[in-house]
């Protein structure tokens, strides 16, 4: 069992104390943390009262510059290295994972970032549904669409895993890409008023003239909504590693579990409370959230209190209520002989 108070004094021990004169790597971190995980804080100035109430001095002016200007290369390695024990605690070997993946919409408010002409900022990753780590991470800034901006994302995908994506990310040139690549699968969504024609090899042609790939289409249709879903893969339907139409439906349909993790960090890790106005306040933030979630993930609690994400979290809550905040527990763990 992965203990909470061992795991984050593994996390940010190694962390600088002394850094900063006014709010040192640890602190900074470790109050973005809290924020994602403490459901009891709101706002950048809830968070800075309830420091210097209890202690610890953490002025609003020097948290919110921090947040503008300090590096986030310290929330991205603590990303990587719980990625990393998720893959340890989780991992299969030469396993075929299920990545789906996916961007989500985060509205930005701040009249400063809508004059730059922000009005919103998409993050894209993907889900490894064995190990459960989130990789691919991106951040962008803007309107882009998903076939253009995901490539970092869908290169994420694991060494004989299958990416499931939306037709979002849909296009004849990244088709031919995917096609491509040998040690990665994909099963992707294409519209369904693209030009098809039926080959006798059991595949069909996408597109027109010059654009035009051949590639295995797989078709169905939801009859709840009536809805016809066409997805384009390069999983075989026969020989070694076959996989029958049905099973690439169904892994389409297992796409879903990335809208259930923007669910959580939006309704639960306050992914769409964002509480700075400048670019890399918001990429610190996001971060933070991950962070969190990788954390639940990776924490094993009693099991007469569940096993679901939000149990955790309820049952990390219940104790974090005795050491004031997240930050003031993350110390004395941190700092306990």
């Amino acid at each position: 069992m992965t203990n909470f108070s061992k795991l984050i004094k593994e996390l940010l021990k190694p962390l600088p104390k002394n850094d900063y004169p006014a709010l040192d790597t640890f602190t900074f971190l470790s109050c973005w943390i809290g924020f994602a995980l403490d459901k009891s804080i709101v706002s950048m100035r809830d968070l800075c009262s309830r420091m210097v109430l209890q202690g610890i001095n953490v002025n609003l002016s020097t948290f919110s510059k921090a947040s503008k200007i300090r590096e986030t290369s310290p929330f991205e390695k603590v990303i990587v290295e719980l990625n990393k024990r998720l893959v340890a605690k989780k991992g299969i070997e030469n396993a075929r994972a299920l990545f789906p993946i996916d961007s989500t919409i985060i509205s930005l408010t701040s009249k400063l970032l809508w004059s730059q002409g922000w009005h919103q900022v998409k993050l894209f990753s993907g889900l490894n549904s064995i190990t459960t780590e989130v990789v691919g991470i991106l951040i962008h800034f803007g309107q882009g669409h998903d076939s253009k901006e995901g490539g970092k994302t869908i290169e994420a995908i694991p060494v004989n895993g299958v990416g499931a994506m939306d037709r979002g990310f849909a296009s004849n040139q990244r088709i031919t890409e995917l096609l491509e690549s040998s040690d990665k699968h994909f099963v992707l969504r294409v519209k369904n008023n693209i030009s098809l024609e039926m080959l006798e090899n059991g595949k069909c042609k996408l597109g027109k003239d010059k654009r035009q790939i051949e590639v295995r289409v797989v078709a169905f249709c939801d009859l709840e909504s009536q809805t016809e879903f066409r997805l384009a893969t390069d999983l075989p339907l026969e020989g070694e590693g076959a996989v029958s139409n049905e099973e690439v439906a169904e892994i389409y349909i297992q796409r879903w579990q990335i809208e259930l993790l923007w669910k959580f960090l939006k309704m639960h890790l306050k992914l769409d409370n964002l509480i700075t106005k400048n670019e890399n306040g918001i990429r610190l933030q996001i971060y933070s959230c991950i962070i969190a979630y990788l954390i639940l993930q990776l924490i094993d609690i009693e099991e007469g209190f569940g096993k679901s994400l939000l149990d955790k979290l309820r049952y990390l809550q219940s104790f974090m209520c005795q050491h004031i905040s997240y930050v003031h527990w993350f110390r004395r763990i941190v700092y306990s002989i």
